[in-house]
């Protein structure tokens, strides 16, 4: 969509601050990085759960916002009509869901299938008696070990 017109008898292109506008959003992505990065080396001697679940938080949100710009400019969805724009966030956002809900379904799954399910019950009860065993024996072959070498 180029715009021509004359100025003292020679043609003008005008493209619409093409390059300058993706120099921006070069900087604007570079910018999002290096705080990306940053708050990455700051996280690693951070020790309680608050802190590091914040800064994950933050970091999510930039890379959110990094989505953004590369969709919206390198995509060309920023100059598009509405219709078009949710024929694709809708979806997406759906799909989103999904994976997290799987997520919250396998984890809760994993949670309670002693409650119900009483064969795996009896399995882990069986699994889990048979391993304190084992120690107990372990534990006794030690000190016998022990004894006999004295």
């Amino acid at each position: 969509m180029e715009h021509s017109s004359t100025v003292a008898g020679n043609p003008v292109h005008d493209n619409h601050g093409g390059t300058k506008e993706i120099w921006r959003t070069f900087w604007i992505l570079l910018g999002l990085t290096i705080v990306e990065l940053v708050l990455g080396y700051i996280m690693i001697g951070v020790e309680s759960t608050g802190g590091r679940l914040g800064l994950k938080g933050a970091i999510i949100i930039l890379m959110l916002a990094k989505a953004f710009y590369i969709v919206a400019y390198f995509m060309h969805l920023k100059g598009e009509i509405r219709n078009l724009v949710m024929t694709i966030l809708v979806p997406l956002s759906l799909l989103l869901w999904a994976i997290i809900a799987f997520l919250y379904e396998g984890h809760s799954y994993r949670n309670n299938r002693n409650t119900y399910d009483a064969y795996t019950r009896e399995r882990s009860n069986i699994q889990s008696t048979d391993k304190k065993a084992d120690e107990k024996g372990m534990h006794e072959k030690k000190r016998t070990g022990a004894e006999t070498m004295e």
